[in-house]
């Protein structure tokens, strides 16, 4: 069942009866469990989602955060903590998810990113556009706090690049980027027509060692490590002098739970930019021939990916992240390429060993 088959009046019907979403306070090990929330994820299986769950679950109790995709869990997360089948565009059986779960908090990871969603556009709207209408009712419905990622995709051509700040003109040249703008949008418009707590991260490009890329345009940087450590060999899709905004994972996800967990009350904007580091792949594959010299890399440049990545923010302007909620970033560079590295030789050690 999608978006045009819910019942019309239920978000108006039911907004008089909202309810807050209590939280623990930040920098406790432990709360009670009346002020624990209930957090379902979707999407839980891309680069994102098994690594959120698992800092929630520290923070929050295992039971307490259920992950949800419409792909079979390897082995590893399927006994680590509560795993649900859940489509975000069957809309009565992601209600019935949420209610008979008691959810207060909903995740939404759930996204066609770019690359892929220029080679399927049908797919990208479907999921990015009518999984978002679905999931913005039920959370008002249901009185839930909603986190929606966004994305340096969100930005256009038009935009300024060197930095993109948090409000300025958006025009966006992919499926990706008009279905995040339109996400935050909504999301902002659910926030004012009907109290919705909804909250957006604009995310840079996320680097991270144990989870493949998902078809997006800066999956070259997660990409070089494992050719680093394997063959030493690695051939870039894009120029090698592109500059875009990225973070390391374990920021990212850090970023994400302070900004849940943020009160509402200190939240000027909906929808923050975050930011840490930017960098060109020649400058990250000069960072990491720091430690494995023989590296080399070639460049054999993808006209698709490059057009993204030519209409997107070269770096993005996070005062006000930092200013209402306290992010700061923790990696930069160097940081970064040594944790990633660690990482992947370490993995690649445990699977040659078995």
């Amino acid at each position: 069942m999608h978006a045009g088959n819910r019942p019309h009046s239920s978000v108006a019907r039911l907004t008089s009866s909202m309810r807050g979403v209590g939280s623990c306070a930040s920098g406790a090990s432990s709360c009670a469990d009346a002020d624990r929330p209930k957090v379902l994820i979707t999407g839980g299986l891309g680069q994102l989602g098994v690594g959120l769950a698992k800092l929630l679950r520290r923070r929050f109790g295992e039971n307490n955060v259920i992950l949800s995709d419409i792909r079979k869990p390897p082995n590893h997360v399927y006994h680590h903590g509560p795993f649900i089948f859940s489509d975000v565009l069957d809309y009565t059986s992601l209600r019935e998810t949420v209610v008979n779960n008691n959810v207060s908090w909903l995740v939404h990871y759930a996204a066609v990113l770019s690359a892929v969603g220029e080679n399927n556009v049908a797919l990208a709207k479907e999921v990015n556009i009518t999984g978002l209408h679905n999931v913005l009712d039920i959370a008002t419905e249901h009185g839930l706090r909603l986190f929606v990622p966004s994305t340096i995709g969100a930005f256009g051509p038009s935009s300024p690049r060197d930095p993109t700040p948090d409000l300025c003109v958006q025009r966006p040249r992919t499926i990706y980027g008009v279905s995040k703008v339109h996400a935050e949008l909504m999301g902002e418009y659910y926030h004012h027509r009907y109290g919705l707590d909804f909250r957006c991260l604009r995310y840079p490009g996320i680097i991270s060692a144990d989870s493949e890329p998902g078809g997006g345009t800066t999956d070259y940087a997660v990409q070089i490590f494992h050719a680093a450590v394997k063959s030493g060999l690695f051939e870039c899709n894009l120029r090698s002098d592109t500059q875009l905004p990225m973070m390391y994972i374990d920021d990212c996800l850090r970023a994400t739970l302070e900004f849940l967990e943020a009160p509402a009350e200190t939240l000027l904007n909906r929808t923050y930019n975050i930011h840490a580091m930017s960098f060109t792949p020649h400058g990250l594959a000069q960072e990491i021939q720091r430690v494995l010299p023989d590296l080399k890399v070639t460049y054999n440049v993808d006209a698709v990916r490059q057009a993204i990545a030519d209409g997107w923010p070269m770096a993005l302007e996070d005062t006000a992240a930092r200013r209402d909620w306290g992010w700061k970033h923790e990696y930069d560079l160097a940081e970064l390429v040594q944790a990633v590295l660690a990482h992947v030789t370490t993995g690649n050690q445990l699977a040659r060993a078995h």
